[in-house]
């Protein structure tokens, strides 16, 4: 999500999370065309960090290079975790879907347990994944390990497989907080493995990922001098909403094997796909892994069960050594007992899971899915068409050559890579402030609304970057294409 500072630190240069972006291209429907950047050897801006610069300035005494570097993190994210809980959902509108038996104290729940997790739920976790995915035997639950979330899943897999300075591939683009999960402990990169928007031919589509490119992705990283120890998979795919099909996955995992690489499948919207033919199959269902020791699968209940407050993830991997050194982490990822006692009871009910919670959940996913689609193409806004997640991946290219007017713009930001979501704010007067990027107002642009009191999308074209604000009554969002 964020370019890192370089200033007294050795982050990873080899792939920025979504800076690394790539033109989509389309001239008709929902067809994307246009060919990705292959640029892997951006090279970061010397920046101290975003926000306050004299609250991140290298001059800090308090804090070592590296606590500089995770503060700024921290600050680049801070306003989007304030936006969010300023637009919660609507409890009559949407209500959530809760059982009133996980709420239960025992001495034995308040004494330290094996790092793991208690055996009762690492039980249960094996259980509810071989299930739902399908496994062709019953799964272990020696082989499981629970964290405190996805976050720490990343961050500690990167540590204990890689080397300071080594690398994963992932393929492009991808959810860009995996970018800090793997650098802020392991000092781990990331190396983008880059997809291409336009249809090539009649057995293809937006955003392939194919062996081919893989290795392509594998040679430029290693052209660069950075040993890949990796490959990540999100599967379905956040942002894309794609789904990788079984044929697809045994090639990947053959890919990896022949080059020595773990394999991280992160499957944390498997139960959030809401098109019975999108054909979700998941990684333990196939009938032999190419390479079980290098093949670690995250799950977490942040996505499909709306709760990223309770902080669980689970690592499902037969590789003994890699789940014993993952435990060792959960000393500072761990689980609560109390925590752990209400994630196995939901786990176990597999009948609200399966006849209450899935179908209404996946129905409402549909219908917003339904009512966005309907919008862009009402709009003739080309997009990404499928039936897994929480996102739509649009072009909006056509549109900008500007409805907005730019009033001020700070030329060293114009040749700066943004974050997805830049820091911004909306004035009474209706006029979007980029703030502090890097160093003061960025730009100002005028809405021509006051105080965004209407849904709105506005465009502004800056030379060399294409921006869009979509304004709503509560928050502003800033996409870079």
């Amino acid at each position: 999500m964020f370019t890192l500072p370089q200033k007294d630190f050795s982050a990873p240069t080899t792939c920025l999370g979504p800076t690394c972006l790539q033109d989509l291209g389309s001239s008709h429907g929902d067809d994307l065309e246009g060919e990705c950047s292959r640029k892997l050897d951006q090279k970061l801006p010397e920046l101290p960090g975003v926000g306050d610069s004299a609250m991140l300035s290298p001059d800090t005494s308090y804090l070592s290079s590296r606590g500089r570097m995770i503060k700024w993190f921290w600050d680049s994210a801070e306003e989007g975790y304030r936006t969010y809980h300023m637009d919660e959902y609507d409890e009559n509108k949407n209500p959530s879907l809760s059982q009133s038996d996980m709420q239960r104290v025992e001495p034995s729940l308040l004494q330290y347990a094996d790092w793991r997790g208690h055996l009762f739920l690492r039980e249960e976790v094996a259980k509810f994944l071989s299930f739902y995915c399908k496994s062709p035997a019953p799964l272990r639950p020696e082989n499981v390990v629970v964290l405190n979330g996805g976050a720490s899943l990343f961050s500690a897999l990167a540590t204990v497989l890689c080397e300071a300075g080594e690398a994963f591939l992932i393929p492009t683009p991808y959810y860009g907080a995996i970018t800090q999960h793997v650098c802020l402990y392991g000092n781990v990169r990331l190396a983008c493995v880059y997809l291409d928007s336009e249809v090539t031919g009649l057995d293809t589509r937006p955003f392939q990922l194919t062996v081919e490119k893989l290795e392509m992705a594998l040679r430029e990283a290693h052209s660069e001098g950075v040993k890949v120890k990796g490959l990540i998979l999100i599967n379905p795919q956040n942002p894309l909403g794609d789904i990788y099909s079984p044929e697809e996955l045994q090639e990947y995992l053959v890919f990896a094997k022949r080059h020595k690489l773990h394999v991280i499948v992160d499957e944390v919207y498997m139960l959030s796909v809401f098109e019975e033919s999108a054909g979700y199959r998941s990684v333990l269902s196939l009938e032999r892994l190419p390479d079980p020791q290098r093949t670690h699968v995250m799950w977490a209940t942040s996505k499909d069960f709306g709760m990223s407050g309770l902080r669980f993830g689970t690592l499902y991997t037969e590789n003994q050594d890699v789940a014993t050194a993952v435990a060792s982490l959960c000393r500072y990822h761990g689980l609560s007992g109390l925590v752990q006692y209400q994630m196995a009871q939901l786990l176990r009910d597999r009948d609200w899971i399966n006849q209450v919670y899935l179908p209404e959940n996946h129905a409402r996913l549909k219908a917003a899915h339904t009512y966005v689609s309907e919008e862009l193409r009402a709009l003739g806004i080309p997009f990404l068409s499928r039936g897994a997640g929480f996102f739509i991946w649009v072009d909006l290219r056509k549109g900008c050559r500007g409805s907005g007017r730019c009033l001020q713009a700070n030329p060293k930001w114009l040749k700066t890579p943004l974050p997805l979501r830049a820091r911004s704010q909306v004035t009474n007067a209706g006029e979007l402030v980029i703030a502090s990027w890097p160093e003061g107002p960025a730009a100002t642009v005028d809405l021509g609304c006051s105080g965004a009191a209407e849904d709105r999308l506005w465009m502004c074209h800056l030379p060399g970057r294409c921006l869009t604000w979509l304004c709503t009554q509560r928050t502003v969002s800033c996409l870079l294409l």
